[in-house]
């Protein structure tokens, strides 16, 4: 078994849908970087909010910025290249940002937590099944974009042979752990993101 001491944040009441927030924050308190949640969202993530159009609702691209506020419950979230260029912004003079997106969590342990540094990785909520929906106009260019509910962010922190440790910000969890096999199966669900840093 291994697992590393990183500082726990929860989500109640203040980010209710600042997950993704939260745990890149835990992961910079972890490395000794004096970062709040508040100053991480109002300085590095890039955020747009919603627009009706005629009848029809408009919105950002998830992979580009946070659709919505991570302040407001009725947001949505953003996924790894959002997460991984706030960091680059915070870090990049001692660490490489890496998206490890599509990587297997099983190689993410050899080289990440067995090397003492965690990763910021995208499953579901309590590990529910991802939902498909709602769905909504891009701002930039009008494609459709379908959201996949349930998403969630949490901080992959140890291991042991039957599960994997994270502190997860959800309802104030702490550190939790959740059985590998479905933790896998909603890793997939959520495109298989995971965002980490290697030391330059």
């Amino acid at each position: 078994m291994r697992k590393l001491d990183v500082p726990y944040i929860g989500q109640k009441p203040r980010w209710p849908t600042g997950c993704e927030s939260v745990s890149t924050v835990m992961l910079l308190q972890y490395l000794g970087y004096a970062v709040s949640v508040d100053g991480f969202i109002e300085e590095y993530l890039d955020r747009q909010v919603f627009e009706e159009r005629e009848g029809l609702l408009y919105g950002p691209d998830p992979r580009r910025v946070f659709a919505g506020s991570p302040y407001d419950p009725d947001s949505f979230g953003c996924y790894a290249p959002v997460i991984a260029r706030a960091l680059e912004r915070i870090v990049s003079d001692r660490y490489a940002v890496q998206n490890e997106t599509g990587r297997e969590i099983s190689d993410l342990l050899a080289a990440y937590i067995d090397r003492e540094m965690p990763v910021i990785l995208w499953a579901c909520m309590d590990l529910r099944p991802s939902i498909i929906g709602p769905s909504w106009r891009l701002l930039e260019g009008g494609d459709i974009f379908t959201w996949r509910s349930n998403e969630h962010c949490m901080l992959l922190v140890g291991y042991d042979a039957e599960q994997y440790f994270f502190n997860d910000p959800y309802e104030n969890h702490g550190c939790v752990a959740y059985p590998r096999a479905l933790t896998e199966q909603r890793y997939k669900e959520q495109g298989m993101q995971a965002v980490s840093l290697k030391r330059r």
